[in-house]
């Protein structure tokens, strides 16, 4: 497979390098003007459920479920072209189509915060063709964290450690807990940690919130918020979903040091994240015109979608496999419980240990 690593620098302008895996010695870089950039990520911003400053909850949820771009099948698609026309400069865009061409191309993606919210599976290659048809999409860490010296990948063997949807004061996410996955022990703050340490894979559904500091982004348990900070120190399994709202906002901050990056840190290879808020069902149905929650419901859906995901030796190809599925439905009805505002916030970052290790 091909690989090629896509950097994005916020510094005025936004900047963005490149470097393809077998030929590090040649890397490309580029000036995508401010002036160019800026209108498509505004527009994107408005189409999300994130609040902004000054912004409520309720306020940013109306926002984005009934008048955002990602509730429309036409404004989706003429935002996600222009999302790739501004991020993809030609020269990317010519060699991208070349490797695609020649084989299996995976892009891996590391972006500044002014980027950090983009789906870039879901961005357009083509009229009818996303990122996530042409290639493997996997979101890169940085460098002094997939590399650190002490950090040591854990072994994808071992039993499955879950919270799901745990009582916390901030409510409950999901109706009613898939049954594939109500027979899962909910772990709580005191017992979450020699859990983890024996475990192949963990599973978090609930609610984390966030600060003014990546290391302040929090997992609520029954106990109580865990921060980032607390999990430093602590065995990470290799793969890891946390599902809840910008459970992977690192790279929103000038210091992408969150919640991914302390899982990482820990020893996690695979950690699947969100970019935004998640809508939950009640929400889409209460604010989305023309919205009918399906019998499971769309975000016990995606739960399923995303542990599945993590079960496969693979997990990048099987989460960006469902997330092709869930677009061309979208592509195909404009189904509002298909909306990208589901499937597109998950992204998979990706961090095998670095040769040598």
């Amino acid at each position: 497979m091909t690989t090629v690593q896509v950097t994005y620098v916020d510094a005025g302008e936004l900047y963005i390098s490149w470097r393809w895996e077998h030929d590090p010695e040649h890397p490309r870089a580029l000036i995508l003007p401010r002036d160019r950039v800026g209108p498509p990520l505004a527009e994107l911003a408005e189409a999300l459920p994130t609040p902004r400053p000054g912004e409520s909850a309720h306020q940013a949820l109306t926002r984005a479920l009934a008048h955002g771009a990602l509730t429309d099948r036409d404004r989706e698609r003429k935002l996600s072209w222009q999302l790739t026309g501004v991020l993809f400069p030609s020269q990317l865009g010519q060699e991208l189509h070349r490797a695609h061409e020649r084989g299996p191309l995976h892009v891996r993606i590391q972006p500044s915060p002014s980027t950090a919210q983009v789906p870039w599976e879901s961005l357009r290659m083509e009229e009818e063709e996303r990122f996530v048809h042409a290639a493997k999409v996997s979101i890169l860490t940085p460098a002094t964290v997939r590399n650190a010296v002490a950090r040591r990948v854990s072994p994808g063997t071992g039993p499955v450690a879950a919270v799901v949807d745990p009582p916390t004061p901030l409510g409950r996410v999901l109706g009613q807990v898939p049954e594939s996955l109500a027979a899962l022990e909910v772990l709580d703050r005191d017992t979450l940690r020699p859990a983890l340490a024996e475990a192949g894979r963990f599973l978090y559904v609930g609610h984390v919130t966030t600060t003014a500091h990546a290391l302040d982004a929090r997992l609520h348990l029954g106990q109580g918020p865990l921060t980032a900070a607390d999990l430093l120190g602590w065995r990470i399994p290799n793969r890891t979903a946390l599902i809840a709202c910008e459970s992977g906002g690192d790279h929103r901050y000038a210091e992408p040091s969150g919640l991914v990056a302390a899982l990482v840190h820990g020893g996690a290879e695979y950690v699947t994240a969100t970019r935004w808020v998640l809508p939950t069902d009640a929400g889409l149905t209460r604010l989305f015109p023309g919205f009918r929650t399906p019998e499971h419901g769309v975000l016990s859906e995606a739960v399923l979608a995303v542990h599945q995901a993590q079960e496969q030796p693979d997990p990048v190809a099987a989460l960006n496999a469902w997330q092709r599925t869930q677009a061309e439905g979208w592509d195909s009805t404009g189904a509002p419980e298909l909306t990208p505002l589901v499937w597109g916030a998950f992204g998979v970052a990706h961090a095998p240990a670095p040769p040598g290790a």
